[in-house]
């Protein structure tokens, strides 16, 4: 004789205490929720909605700057740190978490061109228009001391730009030439030059730490190894490219900010053609920094807005802009992957998040599951229409809309054009020329 017995056990459905949530039996079996995909859509709408309702990125604006912050550096070693360079030759050191200026020095005659923070973070180096190195304490004078620098080097010509090695007490500066420098030695160690007239930018590559590239005037990328005595190759394009960043995860893998309004990501062993164009921007693109992950990079532009990009993706999945910020020229993001600082023209600098909807502070663990299960449900219904919509609309100001609509129409134009004339002419003698092709005139190794 078989006898079925209710068999309950007191622990999975009793409180441990009253302040506990009631425990609730679930059966999970897909036969008895015939309605959990449209549940699990409604809920990822309205997550998608809330997500915009919530996107609130502009946090705080650091002034005290009496011209337009011309270049600014992250502190190595803290994260509440940050130093700022601007047109008059000032420097100022800042403390994010309390917003405010914690010292400043007038470092330079003309502008300061660049600055970066020694790999140990116990000092810095600035250059300027004034053709000097010079390098500074972290740590601001004592009562009564002056405010001297450390070391002072000067150069023959106008530096414009500066970078630090990873490990090792050397730096690079460039400006007729890229030049090497020990930091005890008023010499460079080697020179580089490659028949061009000037360089805008120099970077160390965080990963392969003996490696560097510079952007030059004659429209041209170049790159260089610390043990060799020549430059390796370089890669010309059809226009100047501004500055460039190294991903730090990726070890062979650049990004370049271009005149022409685009961001290009190479691979540094198949400069034929880049590997991901990045559009969105309506001016020159200025700046562009990476994030610590590597997943994604921050840009800087002319056209007076901040946008942020998937590493792997062609449009930006954000923007940023403000009626009073003027033409963005520096760009960092922070080291530990949660705001963005932009310095523009009109002498402030701005803090961002950069997850526009992301709370800040302690999350209890509800809120954390809620988040991560939110996440998980806009993931999985991205593409659907309405989700789609919502999560990539943006407000843009009225002249960026119109020239964005403006480019739009012209690059149909184009298209168009190239067509017409693929289809009036013999087949096979007009090529199909992708829109990675394009941009790349020629390497030369």
């Amino acid at each position: 004789m078989k006898v079925k017995v209710l068999s309950r056990n007191p622990d999975d459905y009793v409180r441990e205490t009253k302040l506990d949530i009631q425990r609730v039996p679930r059966n999970y079996d897909p036969s008895l929720h015939p309605f959990e995909v449209s549940r699990e859509y409604t809920r990822a709408l309205n997550a998608t909605k809330l997500e915009r309702v919530f996107a609130k990125p502009f946090l705080a604006s650091l002034d005290g700057h009496r011209d337009g912050v011309n270049c600014m550096a992250k502190h190595t070693k803290s994260l509440s740190t940050l130093l700022s360079g601007s047109c008059d030759g000032e420097v100022k050191m800042w403390n994010l978490t309390k917003h405010e200026c914690v010292r400043t020095l007038q470092a330079h005659e003309g502008f300061v061109r660049g600055m970066v923070v020694r790999y140990c973070g116990t000092s810095f180096f600035t250059v300027g228009d004034d053709k000097t190195i010079k390098q500074w304490k972290m740590e601001a004078p004592g009562y009564g001391e002056a405010e001297e620098p450390l070391n002072t080097i000067l150069g023959k010509t106008v530096f414009t730009g500066l970078d630090h090695h990873q490990k090792e007490a050397v730096f690079a500066t460039c400006g007729q030439q890229v030049d090497i420098w020990d930091e005890q030695r008023s010499s460079p160690i080697r020179s580089f030059t490659w028949g061009v007239d000037s360089f805008s930018s120099v970077r160390f590559n965080p990963v392969e730490t003996e490696l560097l590239a510079s952007c030059a005037s004659d429209r041209s990328i170049v790159l260089y190894d610390m043990r060799e005595s020549a430059p390796l190759k370089k890669v010309i394009m059809t226009m100047r490219s501004n500055t460039l960043c190294w991903n730090p995860m990726e070890a062979y893998h650049f990004t370049c900010a271009n005149e022409d309004y685009n961001l290009y990501t190479y691979d540094m062993r198949n400069l034929d053609r880049p590997f991901m164009v990045h559009m969105d921007h309506v001016s020159a693109v200025l700046d562009v920094d990476y994030s610590p992950t590597g997943r994604e990079f921050v840009s800087a532009s002319f056209d007076k807005t901040i946008r942020i990009f998937q590493n792997d993706g062609g449009h930006s999945r954000e923007v940023y802009h403000t009626k009073r910020m003027q033409h963005v020229i520096c760009v960092k993001w922070s080291a530990d992957n949660k705001y963005i600082l932009s310095g523009s023209d009109e002498m402030n600098i701005r803090l961002w998040k950069a997850n526009a909807a992301e709370k800040l502070g302690v999350l209890a663990p509800r809120e954390k599951q809620a988040i991560n299960y939110n996440q998980k449900l806009k993931e999985k219904f991205q593409h659907h229409p309405q989700v789609r919509r919502i999560a990539h609309h943006r407000h843009l100001p009225k002249n960026i809309y119109h020239q964005t609509k403006e480019l739009r129409i012209m690059k149909e134009a184009r298209k168009r054009k190239e067509r017409n004339v693929r289809k009036h002419s013999r087949p096979g003698t007009v090529s199909v020329v992708s829109e990675k092709e394009k941009h790349v005139v020629t390497v030369v190794k």
